[in-house]
């Protein structure tokens, strides 16, 4: 399998895991002196344990439906809609890799919102996401 295939196939397999509730397998991707940053809130996590408890300790019921894996080489990125108690909310995750391993990982997070009416006209719903903005699976 080449490089990038299995990087795919990593990732695939992250939000897999992430969506079934898989936390082992969910956080097997990250080097263990990874870097996790939410830059919107100024949060930075470091190490992968520290991840994996950022995020077990999480009060909502999460849901992961990835739109689009894009990269090559040691930089990917995911658009996923992650559910949270029903309410969707957008997710871009890049990752950045060293072998086989994500070190660092930024998310940016996004609540839908309507458009204005102003350009109304000239646009049309996203196919990919227009389902999962009418509410939870």
């Amino acid at each position: 399998m080449d490089p990038d295939a299995r990087t795919r196939a990593t990732i695939e397999e992250h939000w897999r895991a992430s969506e079934s509730g898989e936390s082992a397998a969910e956080h097997a991707i990250y080097a263990d002196d990874a870097i996790l940053e939410y830059p919107q809130s100024g949060e930075r996590f470091r190490g992968r344990a520290t991840i994996l408890a950022q995020r077990g300790e999480h009060p909502a019921s999460r849901h992961f439906t990835v739109v689009r894996i894009v990269g090559g080489g040691h930089l990917w990125v995911s658009e996923c809609i992650i559910t949270y108690d029903g309410v969707p909310t957008h997710s871009v995750s890049i990752m950045e890799f060293a072998g086989e391993h994500v070190v660092h990982e930024t998310q940016y997070f996004a609540d839908p919102f309507q458009g204005p009416a102003w350009r109304a006209a000239l646009a049309e719903p996203e196919p990919a996401t227009a389902s999962e903005l009418s509410g939870p699976r």
